[in-house]
């Protein structure tokens, strides 16, 4: 199976502004890419890349004065195979995790697990650590928050969401990361590309995705609090604590974000022969609010009924 996958992203800032991203797909998956264009930078700059302590490739450049646009548009090469599933992988006791694990048991950022633990241990306690146990806090976070875009503050904690009961796939992961750890299952944070592949189209412009990997017996498992159920095609980015280790843009400086464009989809070649599918609507379109929220209202009334 091919996907097709890119982004178009425009940034303005009054004076020359550095510049990181974090764009660059993972290393794991770059010899799944058939086809690639970019990224480009539009005025060109040099853009250099360095790796992050989570083993992340970041892109650095300077921002010229007036801004600029950067893309990328490629094809890959996917198993069409959803998400692992293992029901009887166990979670590993602390004393045996790998060193490596041990950063994604304690809090950060947007993680506030010493403030979950008592909720954590009453509501998942008596629940089979490992497999099981995940997979009851993915569906606790899928019931109790509502998806919107018209409720997505960049800042927003877990805790926060977890009490305003609403987010975006961020906040979902950011939940499901914090009550992971506080149950001593070492938990990340995932950045990606995941297209409406084998599921119903989503109404919602396309955006990059957020999702999390546990660690349980002798590797990490990808899960997804949002949609809940395993999925096809996803495309990782980049790996956390939390978002904040992996913003998809920082400048040092001010700016403006002036264009942004996701696409992913199923493609028939790997040859990109083809423009790539324009979105009909961005995040940045301000009449997308009211549409939205009147799907939100829809999913809400279907939950009471």
């Amino acid at each position: 199976m091919f996907i097709r996958f890119g982004y178009e992203i425009g940034i303005s800032c009054d004076q020359p502004t550095p510049m990181m991203t974090y764009l660059s797909v993972d290393r794991a998956r770059r010899s799944d890419i058939i086809s690639e264009r970019g990224p480009v930078a539009d005025p060109p700059v040099k853009i250099g890349e360095v790796v992050d302590p989570h083993g992340n490739v970041c892109m650095r450049m300077v921002v010229p004065a007036g801004g600029l646009k950067l893309s990328y548009d490629a094809v890959v090469s996917d198993s069409g195979r959803p998400d692992r599933v293992n029901l009887e992988a166990k979670a590993v006791p602390v004393e045996r995790l790998p060193s490596v694990c041990l950063p994604y048991l304690s809090a950060s950022r947007y993680c506030e697990t010493d403030r979950f633990g008592p909720l954590a241990w009453r509501l998942f306690g008596e629940i089979e650590p490992g497999w099981q146990r995940v997979k009851a806090i993915c569906d606790y976070v899928h019931d109790r928050l509502i998806f919107s875009y018209g409720y997505a503050p960049a800042l927003r904690t877990a805790m926060e969401a977890h009490e305003e009961r609403a987010g975006v796939c961020r906040d979902y992961a950011h939940l499901a990361v914090t009550l992971c750890r506080c149950m001593n299952m070492p938990a990340r944070y995932v950045n990606g590309y995941m297209g409406d592949i084998g599921v119903a189209g989503d109404p919602a412009p396309m955006d990059f995705n957020a999702w999390f990997e546990v660690y349980l017996q002798d590797r990490w498992y990808t899960f997804d609090a949002r949609h809940n159920i395993p999925r096809i095609g996803r495309i990782a980015v980049a790996r956390g604590r939390d978002a904040a280790d992996i913003p998809l843009i920082q400048t040092f400086g001010k700016h403006e974000l002036t264009t942004f464009k996701v696409w992913t989809y199923m493609e028939e070649t790997g040859a990109m022969t083809k423009p790539h599918s324009q979105p009909d609507v961005s995040l940045l379109s301000p009449w997308f609010s009211e549409q939205w929220s009147r799907h939100v209202r829809e999913r809400e009334h279907g939950r009471e009924h």
